[in-house]
């Protein structure tokens, strides 16, 4: 906790909206926030694909307002956005392949939603501050390395293009209507309560499940260099990025520890489980049209601006991320 105490004085009091806040970041943050202080209403459709679990708020439910509604339902949010002083907006649909399989549904949830959500704010609450969490994915196959904030915005899938819609929409509400938004690219972000049960949401959840299970897992393209955030280092950045006056109509990169490449991490896997095994294979052809190649994040900006770093090294975060789940597995496949 003694990373979030200096920002108690921000929270304590004051009413907070997540939506998604059943899913894994959501909830993370929620947890975090009732102990900060706030009072916390967290909506989430609770849709079996997009990673909210009832779970994920065991021992704080009876402190939080949950809400089962969906964010594509623009007419309860007047509802729920009314007389909030804070909201972290990580409702979104996740998965790439899904994108492009089901390319409307994610244009409803990560464009669509999002200009519905803003409206809302508009015209009810033109006073809340928001924080809206973003992807890496929208740089597309990087020029360069690390990537910061300045390099060219080329999606190579449609829920990169659709998340690239719903951060301008928070920028131009900012900037024309003075709803004050900061825009977050997080990178791969990990912890206890990510989706494990398949790879929407991350790859990593999917290699931990079979580790849990003693099945073999596969690593696609082993020499491929990924950075990673824990999620606790995560929401120290969206309680910071909502904090902070400075951070209005800015956009953020997060970054983690050290680049690693996919094979290191996986061997770092198993050493930490004590067993397992895993095979390397090449990408999938229908993975390898969306996939990005290398890619590891410069987050000096936010550094600079907000103070904030990374304080979870990969080796700490996967070990905490293995025990969580040593106990919990049965509540996540």
């Amino acid at each position: 906790m003694s990373a979030f105490s200096p920002l108690r004085s921000a929270f304590s009091g004051q009413r907070v909206l997540i939506t998604g806040g059943l899913g894994f970041i959501g909830s993370n943050l929620a947890r975090v926030l009732v102990r900060l202080g706030a009072e916390v209403t967290v909506v989430d459709s609770l849709i079996p694909e997009y990673g909210g679990n009832l779970r994920n708020l065991g021992g704080i439910d009876r402190r939080v307002h949950v809400n089962i509604s969906d964010v594509r339902d623009r007419h309860s949010l007047p509802v729920f956005v009314r007389g909030q002083h804070f909201l972290f907006n990580l409702a979104g649909q996740t998965s790439h392949m899904d994108s492009m399989t089901d390319p409307e549904t994610d244009l409803e949830i990560n464009a669509r939603a999002q200009l519905s959500i803003l409206e809302a704010c508009r015209a009810h609450n033109p006073g809340i501050r928001i924080v809206f969490a973003s992807t890496r994915q929208l740089y597309g196959k990087p020029d360069y390395l690390p990537v910061d904030e300045k390099h060219p915005l080329r999606p190579v899938d449609v829920n990169g293009i659709n998340k690239l819609a719903g951060e301008r929409y928070h920028l131009l509400y900012d900037r024309v209507y003075g709803i004050r938004s900061t825009v977050l690219r997080l990178t791969n972000t990990i912890g206890p309560r990510m989706r494990i049960r398949d790879a929407r949401q991350t790859f990593v959840g999917v290699w931990i499940r079979q580790l849990m299970e003693g099945k073999s897992f596969e690593v696609w393209g082993g020499e491929q260099v990924r950075d990673f955030t824990y999620v606790d280092d995560c929401v120290e950045a969206l309680l910071l990025a909502a904090s902070r006056p400075e951070a209005a109509g800015m956009i953020f990169n997060l970054g983690g520890p050290p680049p690693v490449t996919l094979q290191a991490l996986a061997e770092l896997l198993v050493e930490l489980n004590g067993s397992g095994k895993f095979v390397t294979k090449n990408f999938p052809a229908e993975r390898k049209k969306i996939d990005i190649g290398d890619f590891y994040a410069d987050d000096r900006l936010i550094r600079e601006t907000l103070g904030w770093r990374p304080r979870t090294g990969l080796r700490t975060a996967l070990s905490r991320t293995l025990a969580y789940y040593r106990k919990e597995l049965t509540h996540y496949v």
